[in-house]
């Protein structure tokens, strides 16, 4: 607190130092507006682009199918089409996995999957330590 020396009355009038207060809010407000930022959470996906028909090659005969995870509406899980529980969804591609060069998971959720369900059943795979791959088109049945 500082005092002003009033002439005209002569007497003492406080009054406040705000330099103290100015610098405690530029500092919080540099803290904030760098600390904001780091808060989002982001999950960076890459989607392979589509091929060319002219540059799509055939797979090798010997060339084993990708293991691909579906989920539909009903929310019924399924592993290369056959039906899975889900407390077994995680155990069944690790031993499938296992026994595989490519150690990829593939996801596909059908069009009228509510987000939260499918983001449930992609967190319960990438929750096993599994690598798993977005598809971007629909699977042809």
């Amino acid at each position: 607190m500082a005092f002003d020396l009033d002439g005209a009355k002569g007497g003492l009038r406080p009054s406040m130092n705000v330099t103290p207060l100015v610098d405690v809010v530029l500092v919080l407000l540099i803290i904030f507006m760098v600390v904001t930022p780091l808060m989002t959470k982001q999950m960076w996906m890459t989607v392979p682009a589509k091929p060319d028909k002219e540059d799509t090659t055939p797979p090798p005969p010997d060339a084993l199918p990708p293991v691909v995870l579906t989920v539909d509406r009903a929310g019924v899980l399924r592993i290369n089409r056959e039906e899975v529980p889900r407390d077994q969804v995680v155990t069944r591609l690790q031993r499938m996995l296992n026994a595989r060069p490519d150690k990829i998971v593939f996801f596909d959720a059908g069009d009228d999957v509510p987000y939260g369900a499918a983001m449930e059943v992609l967190d319960l795979a990438r929750g096993g330590n599994l690598t798993v791959g977005v598809l971007p088109d629909k699977l042809a049945d």
